[in-house]
């Protein structure tokens, strides 16, 4: 992933759009250093569900089936209230 600052960006817009669009690299855009944007291309609008445009797009942290809160806390269980 490139990195670029923000007056290059301004200056090569449209030459910068086109080669997202042809590779599929995500740029980001800094201002004075720090990370402001990121530029990615288009998801195409032609699949069959529109789920599919979130393939990908998740990332799972920790056991998902795993209670969020303790089965100690819970009322329905005997715990203390």
């Amino acid at each position: 992933m490139e990195a670029i600052n923000i007056s290059e960006f301004k200056a090569k817009c449209l030459a910068i759009l086109d080669r997202i669009a042809r590779t599929g690299e995500r740029v980001t855009i800094l201002k004075r250093g720090k990370p402001i944007a990121q530029v990615l291309p288009a998801v195409p609008c032609g699949d069959a569900y529109p789920q599919e445009t979130l393939r990908g797009s998740v990332e799972f942290v920790g056991d998902i089936l795993d209670p969020v809160v303790s089965t100690q806390d819970w009322e329905a269980l005997g715990g203390e209230e």
